[in-house]
């Protein structure tokens, strides 16, 4: 509880310094952050966009070299196509062993003069005839048989498509160990449209990529894609084969919308899509740019956080400073001026810091001096005001008091009640000479309990023994002080007001200690009023008392202006079953209390 305190009061002298501190720390960070994430943004837009056109200039090349690589293809084919030796060759029948011999010599002199044209790309070039005839320009880069070939897929859709020059994926098999990417072409006559061959320009994929291999990188996919969506090559080996139609859509969406790249996710990345159909193929050209991959190697935000970190935490650090110098003065003159309105009221603060606080300390040193002066005005002014109170008090003794009370001795000394008479004549002595020539503004509780009896004997002597007064006095209380007149005026309002309808009764005065405070009880089980809960004296109508003239809320005001608010008079009421009244006072002594656990109770 006392860190907390402790933490609250620094927080709350320091709250000009934390408020600025603040403000500036929030505005240093807000603006550093948006610098620094609007930089990384706008470069990585730039680089995007710069890097978007560099790729596009790629697939640019790459579509040149697969052109050279597709002319290439085409012109060996046309020599294929218009030579009429290897026509002839694939179209014999039945020849004998030394023409077979020969026809082979023929057709192989022709290939080998053809093949060149394709073999500085690394593809091989097969000639397969009706005839079973099988020529293998590279054995061991296709070692496939006539049997296989003739009925494999490919062969047919050479067939089936005898004008186009198809280019097919071959997956990795038995007889093909890796994949492959084979143009075909039917050899057909052209006059009758006969298909007497087929040539084959097969390329291992692996080779095929070394169009474009040059162009891609560890942020960067190259992928063709076949109309089915198939990955027949790409630059990473373990997405070759896998069907891919979403990214065939995407690649059209980007051919069909005509835009340079699109903002894609595919294969769960974000990607930069750029997309180019090459025609000669049937397929599309995609490349994939990983853009955080890319990002990453271009800007190290690592390095940017921790340089802005840097930068935020030296800009803090002199704020600090800077702030702190700036309102060190005015804390300090805060302290003083908060530490002079609870302890110190006469101490001036001193004048030091800045020009600011030096004036407002100048013109609060002024107003605190005038203002003691004002405050020693108003000290000697309520100090006369309560010695004129209590020399008011002191005589206030009712004339009809007086007289009624003379008047009763006088009765009982002509009735030849001399003693009664006496001891009536004494209580009334003591009485006024404790009232009237003790000057001391409080009286132990001993001499006010003595006082209310003589007061009580007066009373019951006029009227009768029908008001039964007990007294319930702690010995500890007896050293106890309390204003003069505290209690007579409750004992006299249940004398004359507390019994109007009924006749007999008791008044009881109980004085303790409870809780560290004097507590003294006017309890009596008169008539009572008709009040809801606990009440002050306000509540209660001023009646006319006899003796003092003193009021109830005169009480209760003097309680209050002597000791405090926290102290005064509690009355609690209801109608016919009497009233409590409850007076709190602090605890003061001027000797020790003695030692007794004992109660005295004396009824008059």
């Amino acid at each position: 509880m006392k860190m907390k305190k402790k933490a609250f009061l620094i927080l709350r002298n320091n709250s000009l310094f934390i408020k600025m501190f603040l403000i500036m720390v929030i505005s240093i960070v807000a603006v550093s952050l948006l610098i620094t994430f609007s930089s990384i943004r706008m470069s990585s837009n730039l680089f995007m966009d710069t890097f978007s056109i560099s790729n596009t200039k790629a697939l640019e090349q790459i579509e040149i070299r697969f052109e050279d690589y597709s002319f290439a293809i085409v012109n060996a084919m046309n020599e294929v196509q218009n030579n009429g030796t290897i026509k002839r060759v694939l179209t014999q029948q039945n020849e004998s062993a030394i023409e077979t011999s020969k026809s082979y010599h023929d057709i192989s002199r022709q290939i080998e003069r053809i093949y060149p044209t394709v073999e500085a790309y690394d593809a091989n070039m097969i000639v397969l005839g009706r005839n079973e005839r099988l020529y293998n320009m590279n054995y061991s880069n296709w070692p496939v048989s006539w049997e296989v070939l003739r009925n494999h897929p490919i062969t047919e859709a050479a067939f089936n498509e005898p004008d186009r020059l198809l280019y097919q994926f071959m997956p990795s098999t038995s007889f093909n160990d890796k994949p492959m990417l084979v143009a075909t072409k039917a050899l057909m006559e052209r006059s009758t449209g006969e298909i007497y061959g087929v040539l084959y320009f097969p390329i291992r994929e692996e080779d095929w990529k070394e169009l474009y291999e040059g162009y891609t990188s560890t942020e960067n996919k190259v992928l063709l894609v076949d109309r089915t969506g198939k990955i027949v090559s790409s630059n990473q080996e373990e997405m070759i084969g896998q069907e891919t139609p979403e990214l065939l859509s995407m690649a059209k969406e980007v051919e069909n919308e005509e835009v340079e790249f699109k903002d894609v996710q595919v294969f769960d990345t974000d990607y930069l899509l750029m997309s180019q159909y090459l025609p000669t193929y049937d397929l599309y050209l995609v490349n994939l740019v990983d853009k955080d991959a890319v990002l990453e190697n271009l800007i190290n935000t690592k390095e940017i956080l921790l340089i802005s970190f840097g930068i935020v935490l030296l800009a803090v650090i002199v704020v600090f400073i800077i702030s702190r110098r700036m309102t060190n003065s005015i804390s300090r003159l805060v302290k003083q001026i908060s530490t002079i309105a609870k302890y110190d009221f006469n101490k001036p603060v001193a004048e030091t810091g800045g020009y600011e606080a030096k004036k407002i300390a100048n013109a609060f040193n002024y107003m605190l001096n005038e203002l003691q002066e004002y405050v020693d005005l108003v000290v000697q002014a309520e100090q006369k005001q309560r010695s004129a109170e209590l020399m008011a008090l002191q005589h206030q003794i009712n004339p009809h008091f007086l007289y009624n009370t003379l008047a009763s001795i006088k009765f009982m000394v002509q009735q030849g009640k001399q003693e009664k008479a006496t001891d009536m004549i004494h209580a009334l002595i003591s009485l006024l000479q404790n009232a009237l020539s003790n000057v001391d503004q409080t009286i132990t509780v001993e001499q006010e309990i003595t006082d209310l009896k003589n007061y009580v004997l007066i009373n019951q002597a006029r009227y009768g023994n029908g008001i039964k007064v007990n007294f319930f006095i702690s010995p500890d209380c007896l050293d106890c002080q309390l204003p003069k007149l505290i209690l007579q005026p409750f004992i006299e309002n249940a004398f004359f007001h507390a019994f109007n309808e009924k006749k007999e009764g008791f008044v009881q005065i109980l004085v303790s200690q409870k809780h560290g405070r004097l507590v003294c009880e006017i309890v009596d089980n008169g008539d009572g009023m008709e009040i809801k809960g606990d009440h002050t004296k306000e509540d209660i109508k001023e009646k006319r008392h006899l003796f003092s003239g003193i009021g109830i809320r005169n009480v209760h005001e003097r309680i209050q202006m002597i000791y405090g608010e926290e102290y005064g008079v509690e009355i609690t009421s209801n109608k016919g079953e009497g009233t409590k009244v409850k007076v709190e006072l602090p605890i003061q002594k001027l000797d020790p209390a003695p030692k007794s656990n004992e109660i005295t109770s004396i009824q008059e």
